[in-house]
């Protein structure tokens, strides 16, 4: 079982409370641009384990690419998607993927509910060890670590805990 979001990323840093040395305050960099870069995230619900994408855009035909990526993974495994109801989910691009591979199933998150999808405390946690309070000077810089951290970082969840899944399927290796 995997759920899936996407998040976009700027160079300007976001700042947090930081414990420093008196009269040695750190210098956060303010970018007055708005340049982004977008990434997707897959959270493996069983392994905690992230597949990330990065796309300078999100509409139909990036999403179908990130999802042979995630088809490709596993081949021979059957995949239950949760999905949030983005608008770039759609699309003939999304269908032909879709209809091409039969042994995925897609079950949208409810509307306006983001507390609900795992993917979301990934994008949380790895903002705030990449991307609060950083100094990087580049923003491919930036994503190349925001990346790495996503793919290199084990994100554990009890997802399928509170929803009984273990009950109902207890020899699940998902």
């Amino acid at each position: 079982m995997l759920a899936t979001d996407e998040a976009s990323l700027y160079l300007q840093a976001t700042t947090m409370r930081v414990w420093s040395p008196r009269g040695q305050t750190p210098v956060v960099r303010a970018d007055p641009g708005r340049a982004k870069t977008s990434f997707y995230g897959t959270r493996n619900l069983g392994t905690g384990h992230v597949l990330a994408t990065q796309a300078t855009t999100l509409h139909a035909e990036t999403t179908a690419a990130q999802l042979e990526h995630i088809l490709a993974k596993d081949p021979a495994v059957p995949i239950l998607l949760r999905w949030d109801r983005a608008p770039w989910q759609r699309g003939e691009a999304i269908r032909a993927v879709l209809a091409a591979h039969p042994r995925r199933e897609i079950v949208l998150f409810p509307v306006a509910a983001p507390d609900v999808n795992p993917q979301e405390q990934v994008w949380k946690a790895t903002r705030q060890a990449m991307s609060h309070n950083h100094t990087r000077a580049t923003l491919p810089e930036l994503a190349d670590q925001f990346e790495t951290h996503l793919t290199h970082t084990t994100f554990p969840t009890a997802f399928l805990e509170r929803r009984g899944f273990y009950s109902v399927y207890p020899m699940s290796n998902c």
